[in-house]
């Protein structure tokens, strides 16, 4: 069993920069794919990042391309998301998420999920 524990967001202003973490325990994690998504208010839950267990791939939503960063340090069993530039419409609870095989951006299908974390820009 995985426990997944999102953390680092907050209310910041247009433009500004946020990193979220998501730290696991349970099991070491560096086998995992691992996931970011957000669920905005009155909508479903999107796909926002993903990364391969050893990092080597990324992907990202066009929404997030360029502004957004996924990474990993599978020594201390944690996965970033570095949010730059960030707009209103990035607000929402974003979710981490991990499972065997490969990064995908249906939301179904993933193994473990956190709790999430909140983060609102205002304009």
């Amino acid at each position: 069993q995985v426990q997944l524990v999102e953390s680092g967001g907050g209310l910041v202003q247009t433009g500004a920069s946020l990193r979220l973490s998501c730290a696991a325990s349970g099991r070491d994690i560096s086998g995992y794919a691992m996931g970011w998504f957000r669920q905005a208010p009155g909508k479903e839950r999107e796909f926002v990042a993903g990364i391969t267990w050893s990092g080597g791939i990324t992907t990202y939503a066009d929404s997030v391309k360029g502004r957004f960063t996924i990474s990993r340090d599978n020594a201390k069993n944690t996965v970033y998301l570095s949010m730059n530039s960030l707009k209103p419409e990035d607000t929402a609870v974003y979710y981490c998420a991990a499972d065997l095989g490969t990064p995908r951006r249906q939301t179904t299908g993933w193994r473990y999920w956190g709790q999430g974390t909140q983060v609102t820009v205002s304009s």
